[in-house]
């Protein structure tokens, strides 16, 4: 590479690099203060280089509790609502794709206003629905909202997805005898890997941060609280630790960050290629 092309992307190379400074130094800051011990973080000079480390308020985090409850309380809403969003999404992106119908177009033009619609302002009406149902304080309830939210996108990406599939190769599992249920089983659905899986990342990242309707509808019943409600208390439980706050949220963050760095490489493919086709 010559000396002037490099000249030429210097400037790109360092909007890049601070652009990831921003964004990359909270989460540093956060990590570092979760090792910190508890001397070093009340300090009123900064260290921004670790001096020493200590794991006194992990034991904390993890020794909080129902610490593992409300785990289990995030793990089993988010699933879940990923797992309904895609069976009734990816049906849905199918008949939207494939069939022709009469409304076909004022449906999905509806998806698309849901996709745009800031949810929450839908705090209200939701908090009314669950209260006349008898729903609060129920983690079924929330799984249904985080249904609702995630759903949009995922009917429009996987749209996406399956438009971009040629439909002679339906057909012709067709011709060899299989039924069309059969043939999307067989021929479209493997094909659908990186969508489904861009999907699903997204819808548990949506889901597993989501603090409003988590906050509204568990009110009574504390040991149904998610994650992101019980960080938000975490400084009334333990007053002033700040190293056991953020060792909690460097916990929290763990599980989505495990989730992207395996799927990256076809989570990466999948948005590019929703974003393109269809």
């Amino acid at each position: 590479m010559n000396p002037a092309t490099l000249w030429r992307r210097l400037p790109f190379a360092l909007a890049a690099l601070a652009v990831f400074a921003v964004m990359a130094f909270p989460v540093y800051w956060m990590v570092l203060t979760a090792f910190k011990p508890t001397v070093l973080i009340q300090s009123p000079d900064p260290l921004f280089l670790p001096t020493a480390l200590t794991l006194d308020h992990f034991r904390t985090a993890v020794g909080a509790d129902n610490f593992w409850g409300y785990w289990r309380n995030s793990l089993l809403v988010t699933v879940s609502a990923v797992l309904l969003s895609l069976g009734i999404g990816l049906l849905a992106a199918f008949a939207v794709a494939r069939m022709n119908w009469k409304g076909r177009r004022g449906f999905l033009l509806m998806v698309f206003i849901a996709q745009m619609a800031p949810w929450e302002a839908m705090l209200i009406p939701v908090y009314v629905i669950a209260r006349d149902t008898d729903m609060l304080d129920r983690l079924p309830m929330l799984t249904l909202v985080y249904f609702m939210i995630t759903l949009p996108f995922t009917i429009v990406t996987l749209r996406g997805f399956i438009a971009a599939v040629p439909p002679d190769l339906e057909e012709a599992a067709m011709v060899d005898g299989a039924t069309r249920a059969e043939a999307f089983r067989k021929v479209v659905f493997p094909l659908l890997a990186p969508g489904l899986l861009s999907t699903s990342l997204f819808g548990f990242i949506t889901a597993w941060n989501e603090f409003a309707f988590a906050n509204m509808l568990i009110i009574k019943d504390q040991t149904d609280r998610t994650l992101p409600v019980w960080l938000a208390s975490f400084q009334n439980t333990f007053g002033t630790d700040w190293g056991a706050t953020m060792a909690a949220s460097s916990l929290f963050m763990l599980p989505v960050l495990a989730i992207f760095l395996v799927l990256q490489g076809r989570v990466t493919t999948g948005f590019t290629a929703g974003a393109v086709k269809g």
